[in-house]
């Protein structure tokens, strides 16, 4: 909420501009979109202001608008998770009791709200769904949920939601205590400063559970919280490693907005300063040690960005944000501008005005729903 890689010969080559873009779609609504979440088998979920979602059951195709949830009319969802066509949960941002979640069974011709923020004070950034204390396959479960807020009294709030919890349930599960700047927050930009891990082995003794983004104007974090690994623990020993990056820049508009990890150890961080949407300065940063250290990108997406993910498919890096869309192939080190290409029929916008990915679509302002061509990533045609 808070406010050089290339050979001499070949530099214009590998900074030239590359056709990787989105093809437009008819979302059904001018709500401003900022979640989004791909299922699979062409099932995807986005969410956005006046508490609008809208699902998509044949890849895009075809958009449905949801039925409000009852006294949501002006949420702003900026976050939603879901399961399969018909089981979803989304996440609103506000103060205190504003930030909600919502979750529906019957396709969203209905939902419940299952939890409001019990702080009057809090805020929360981000979501996601799954077992964070068991082995990687629960990640995905639909009964609970890990949720990502900003610090209230210099404790950074971390709650753990359980299906049949009652509210006043709801129970602080992590706070990095003693050592949490006052002001230190998230940003709900695109529900992508919180992720569960993939259980990497950095040490065989302990199991990383989850890893967020958190700052203010003078510090920009990513913090990994791990478990000991052992069968025998009662309790299990815990730690978080507050990790300093390099996108701090002095303002409380300015940090990471999102990242993402293809693997165990290579990962992403992007963001910048949302005031300043063409200034390129520290937008971007990556690891290669799951997250232990972290260096600025050598050549950087060209300007502020909101979202990043990995396209396995194409091992092509995307980040989108207002001014634009920035592709990278080699871990984030350098990234090169997209632009629509003419000859693929592609929009003339379609390479700006993005909120957040979830791979191939991507969701933006007044609607804006694009799902990418993987064609125009590759420079391949049918």
């Amino acid at each position: 909420m808070r406010r050089r890689i290339c050979l001499i010969g070949l530099l214009a080559a590998c900074l030239a501009s590359a056709q990787a873009q989105f093809q437009m779609e008819n979302s059904t609504t001018t709500a401003d979109l900022r979640g989004i979440d791909n299922v699979g088998g062409g099932i995807a979920w986005a969410s956005g202001t006046n508490g609008t979602v809208v699902r998509t059951e044949d890849g895009g195709y075809l958009w449905q608008p949801c039925a409000i949830p009852s006294g949501a009319e002006h949420l702003d969802f900026r976050g939603i998770q879901a399961f399969d066509a018909n089981t979803a949960i989304v996440m609103s941002s506000g103060k205190g009791g504003l930030s909600r979640l919502y979750k529906t069974t019957d396709g969203c011709q209905s939902w419940k709200l299952v939890v409001k923020n019990p702080n009057p004070e809090g805020f929360w950034d981000a979501f996601q769904v799954g077992d964070f204390e068991e082995p990687t396959a629960n990640i995905g479960e639909r009964d609970r949920a890990l949720i990502l807020g900003d610090s209230v009294n210099g404790k950074l709030q971390l709650w753990e939601w359980k299906e049949g919890w009652e509210e006043r349930e709801l129970e602080l599960s992590y706070e990095v205590n003693g050592t949490a700047d006052l002001d230190e927050g998230s940003f709900a930009a695109s529900n992508s400063v919180l992720q569960l891990d993939r259980t990497p082995q950095l040490d065989p003794t302990w199991k990383y559970a989850f890893r967020f983004a958190s700052g203010t104007a003078k510090h920009s974090y990513i913090s990994l919280v791990r478990y000991e690994n052992t069968q025998t623990c009662e309790p299990c020993r815990e730690e978080v490693k507050r990790i300093e990056t390099p996108m701090a820049q002095g303002t409380e508009s300015a940090g990471i907005f999102s990242f993402d990890f293809r693997n165990d150890f290579v990962g992403v961080a992007i963001g910048g300063d949302y005031q300043k949407l063409n200034a390129t300065t520290q937008t971007a940063a990556f690891t290669g040690d799951g997250g232990l250290s972290w260096k600025l990108a050598q050549t950087p997406p060209h300007g502020y960005r909101s979202s990043v993910a990995y396209d396995a498919a194409t091992k092509t890096w995307i980040t989108v944000g207002p001014n634009g869309t920035d592709i990278s192939t080699d871990d984030g080190r350098n990234w090169r501008a997209a632009h629509p290409d003419a000859a693929l029929h592609e929009a003339p916008d379609a390479d700006r005005n993005w909120n957040a990915l979830s791979l191939p679509f991507v969701v933006g302002p007044h609607g804006r729903i694009g799902k990418l061509d993987a064609q125009a990533l590759t420079g391949k045609k049918q």
